[in-house]
């Protein structure tokens, strides 16, 4: 974004709103980064060509509907996600803790991320570092890099989507040229087997975390079609083509390896394209988390931190994860994200659409560019609170279906459920005295 720092707890001005491929180019890029490839070529490795690509469907369904949500409230508001939620069900105290949990899953998107980078750099350096001190060095750089380089790193993002997609295109070219489309449907998966219903909870956890940041980019939207517009740009770009190739790519070379399948095909250009991909998508990363945290802090203390200062703690924190190997653990985070995010999702798109809490609310503060008063503002929403829990617990436990999906159709039933009730229990006293 062009001024990135600017209304982490505050309302976009009309004014300052931006042109529909300003905003949609760094969304697109959420979709189109290594995370996405590295996601196919698991798949890819685990799972038959037409499992993968309907957990492909199934996975970009969910976050497709999902996202245009948010996306549209974000806009419509000018807010951003962990902002948003304190009207949306949470209440103040409860979007801190939205705030927090974003800031820790986009921290362990940076060690994962971080670990490739340093995986790349070990390789080309022929292992003259290792692994720990190479996670080290480019975690500590990129933290830095990120925190005051701001101009560099956007002229680093413009140059670095192109190239990840020529590079793409590059690879699949070289490597399906000798395979024939027979061979690979036929071929079994050398990875251990993934079910249809895992591999597309891993395809939401793969974008998940997007959905749920869209309003930090939207706020600065103008119109619902660009939302809209966005929304499919970045599904067809990131998860039928990146992804969708990363697929045919793993089957072909048998590994799930990004790095070794960008040096073995693309050499030394391929291991640019995988530190560049890395500096953009970090940038985006450490961004969102920021907002979340800056969120938080000003949330529970009403002070305001400034985001230099957030981005080198957690900048910090995700370099120690990928030291200590949260790459080894990536199918499992995914899984994580794919059932405790949708939960929440789900209940603030019930609120805002269905219940309509505090549209009026936020429509009347709207009209003067401000936030809804403190004292009209819910401390803290235990009912979206605790069917967030109760969502996400049952996405884990029942094994039948779409993870993802259970835990977000369980907890948006759940939600409205306790709060027709509440409603219902308000309204009896008033009945009646009337009677």
């Amino acid at each position: 974004m062009e001024r990135i720092d600017d209304y982490p707890v505050s309302r976009v001005p009309l004014d300052m709103r931006l042109p529909f491929f300003n905003v949609a180019l760094v969304h697109i890029g959420m979709l189109t980064a290594l995370d996405q490839f590295m996601l196919g070529a698991v798949l890819g490795n685990s799972m038959t060509l037409s499992h993968a690509y309907l957990s492909i469907l199934i996975g970009s369904f969910i976050f497709g509907v999902v996202t245009l949500g948010l996306g549209y409230a974000g806009m419509k508001e000018g807010l951003s996600g962990s902002v948003l939620a304190r009207w949306c069900g949470f209440g103040r105290l409860g979007s801190v803790l939205i705030g927090v949990v974003i800031a820790v899953s986009l921290v362990g998107w940076f060690g994962v991320q971080n670990a490739v980078f340093a995986k790349a750099l070990n390789f080309a350096l022929n292992n003259r570092l290792g692994f720990g001190w190479s996670a080290a060095i480019s975690g500590i750089a990129l933290t830095f890099l990120v925190a005051f380089g701001f101009k560099a790193l956007r002229f680093t993002a413009r140059i670095a989507v192109p190239m990840f997609i020529l590079i793409v295109g590059y690879i699949s070219t070289m490597t399906l040229a000798g395979h024939g489309i027979n061979e690979l449907i036929s071929s079994i998966p050398p990875g251990v087997p993934i079910s249809v219903s895992a591999g597309a909870t891993m395809v939401v956890g793969g974008c998940i975390v997007a959905s749920l940041i869209t309003p930090d980019m939207t706020r600065y939207s103008k119109k619902g079609q660009h939302v809209f517009w966005m929304t499919i740009m970045s599904i067809i770009v990131g998860e039928f083509i990146v992804n969708g190739l990363a697929i045919l790519i793993a089957r072909a070379l048998n590994t799930a390896d990004v790095v070794t399948i960008m040096s073995q095909t693309a050499g030394g250009i391929g291991l640019i394209v995988v530190i560049f991909s890395t500096l953009r998508i970090n940038d985006i990363n450490l961004y969102s988390s920021s907002l979340g945290i800056a969120n938080a802090v000003e949330g529970m203390t009403g002070k305001k931190l400034s985001y230099m200062s957030i981005t080198l703690v957690i900048g910090f924190i995700g370099t120690f994860l990928s030291v200590i190997g949260i790459l080894d653990r990536f199918v499992d985070f995914l899984t994580l994200l794919g059932v405790l995010f949708p939960p929440i999702i789900g209940i603030m798109l019930v609120d805002y659409y269905i219940l309509q809490s505090h549209r009026t609310l936020l429509a009347e503060s709207r009209r003067t560019g401000r936030l809804p008063d403190i004292t009209e503002t819910p401390r803290i929403g235990w009912a979206a609170i605790i069917s967030s829990i109760v969502g996400g617990i049952i996405g884990f436990a029942i094994e039948w279906g779409i993870p993802a999906f259970n835990s977000l159709l369980a907890a948006s039933l759940m939600y409205w459920l306790f709060k027709k009730l509440a409603l219902a229990a308000a309204a009896e006293p008033g009945q009646r005295t009337e009677t």
